[in-house]
């Protein structure tokens, strides 16, 4: 996962803030990465690469999320409940 600076970070905060207050189900979070992504190809101009380049950073935030969050809670209900 590329991390991105502290001054790229605020540039998008606020906003992700303002719509994770509104996101309340999967559809609603997953038309918000579709929607997304489909605004930058419509501001950039579709291309093989542009279009890869978000479906890449949908892969690699997918794996990102496992890694930080799914696999420590897992690790947590191990703990709790003992392994399978």
């Amino acid at each position: 996962m590329p991390y991105i600076t502290q001054d790229r970070r605020e540039v998008f905060d606020e906003a992700l803030a303002q719509l994770a207050a509104e996101v309340g189900n999967q559809g609603e979070l997953n038309y918000c990465i579709y929607k997304l992504s489909t605004l930058i190809i419509e501001r950039i101009g579709p291309s093989y690469e542009k279009l890869s380049m978000c479906s890449s950073a949908m892969e690699h935030a997918k794996l990102e999320w496992y890694r930080k969050r799914l696999s420590p809670y897992e690790d947590v209900k191990i703990r709790d409940n003992g392994d399978i």
